[in-house]
């Protein structure tokens, strides 16, 4: 340990910032000062885990097992000060770290622990993002490729946060192997033309994408395209929200029950999903309701619907009935001296809707405002009950 502790605290007084690095020399000065108990005979590790870990009795029992080999307290008192040194002193904070793995309480703090500890720093972590780590796979801080595969995925993901984003999603991101299945899968996705951050936005929304085998990721851009929508096409990354994971079967079903739904022919409901890939994954109830909204009470053509099918993907009680509303009333009233687009009025942000539908007729039209919140929560305003 005093061979590690000089060399680390060499490593710190080289570093140009005193600031980042006196969490570390902190964490150091914690370990190398956890109390030694001397051995006792037969060390109680379920009492230990209870009472000095803070785990439930239920937990303790369920990891004691784990531990039986232990004899006296040492490592785990050495591991339990290495945490607090993390900034995991809390009594709650240790237990969920040692319920998830147990086996952390018997790694060796100076060969083991701390070493990945200064590695994590030295590409830029701080120690409350190495804690946050530790805490949320403390199973995969033990593995002797934890900062290789973090020195990798850095870069890639932009950022530690949204590194833990994804890793919250996919712990396996940190048991993979990098070599045989993470990067051949972003090498392939970069060929299909998605940039780094196309790739992230891919890993938040669809866990598994880049620790799948990388067979199985070939399949689903060959589904991808299968369902009209070519790897340069600006809408590839949501084709691969909508088919990944799904079944070829499970994605001809949604296929069959949109031509009956809709009426569409199967040219129609190539070109409804190319426009609009997450339709493949809405309900077949929200689909139905928003296509008898659109059918009976606004009066589009079906063929229309398939040519402007991202109507199809927003939400019906929320925006679609409450803007159809507001466009009504001011027609009714005689407020717009020209036809107003449907899809147009759906379709833009929330922001630009206030200031062009709401906002100018705040004089003629004072309640429109109040009226339209009103809509979006589900409710229907007098002004609204259309003759």
């Amino acid at each position: 340990m005093l061979r590690l502790r000089e060399c680390v605290v060499s490593h710190l007084l080289s570093s140009p910032s005193n600031s980042a690095t006196s969490p570390l020399r902190h964490l150091l000065s914690a370990t190398a000062s956890a109390p030694i108990s001397p051995n006792p005979s037969g060390f109680a590790v379920e009492e230990y885990l209870v009472a000095t870990c803070g785990l439930t009795r239920a937990q303790a029992i369920k990891a004691s097992p784990k531990l039986a080999h232990l004899k006296n307290p040492d490592k785990p008192n050495a591991v339990l000060a290495f945490l607090s040194g993390l900034g995991l002193s809390g009594a709650a904070a240790a237990a969920a770290v040692v319920a998830k793995d147990p086996r952390l309480l018997c790694a060796k703090v100076d060969k083991t622990l701390a070493p990945k500890a200064v590695g994590l720093a030295g590409i830029g972590l701080s120690r409350l993002e190495i804690a946050r780590l530790v805490s949320l796979g403390p199973e995969c801080f033990r593995s002797r490729h934890i900062v290789s595969k973090l020195h990798y995925y850095h870069p890639l993901f932009g950022s530690f946060h949204n590194f833990l984003r994804a890793y919250e999603r996919s712990s396996y991101l940190l048991s993979r192997d990098l070599d045989t299945t993470i990067k051949p899968n972003v090498a392939f996705l970069h060929e299909c033309g998605l940039a780094a951050c196309d790739i992230v936005k891919l890993v938040m929304y669809r866990r598994g994408i880049l620790t799948t085998n990388p067979g199985r990721l070939r399949a689903m851009v060959a589904c991808a395209e299968g369902i009209g929508v070519p790897r340069a096409s600006g809408m590839f990354r949501q084709a691969m929200y909508a088919v990944a994971f799904q079944s070829t079967d499970k994605i001809a079903t949604k296929v069959d029950y949109l031509k009956t739904t809709l009426r569409w022919s199967a040219a129609e409901v190539g070109i409804a999903v190319s426009k609009a890939p997450m339709l493949l994954r809405r309900s077949k109830d929200t689909l139905q309701s928003k296509s008898e909204f659109l059918v009976s009470e606004v009066g589009l053509e079906p063929t229309l619907i398939a040519h402007r099918s991202i109507v199809l993907t927003v939400t019906l009680e929320g925006r679609v009935r409450p803007r159809y509303y507001v466009l009504k009333f001011l027609k009714e009233n005689g407020l717009v001296d020209r036809e107003l687009s449907f899809y147009t009025a759906v379709s833009t942000p929330e922001k630009y809707f206030m200031n062009k539908y709401i906002c100018p007729h705040k004089k003629a039209a004072p309640h429109l405002a109040e009226d339209y919140a009103t809509a979006c929560i589900g409710e229907i305003p007098t002004n609204f009950l259309f003759r």
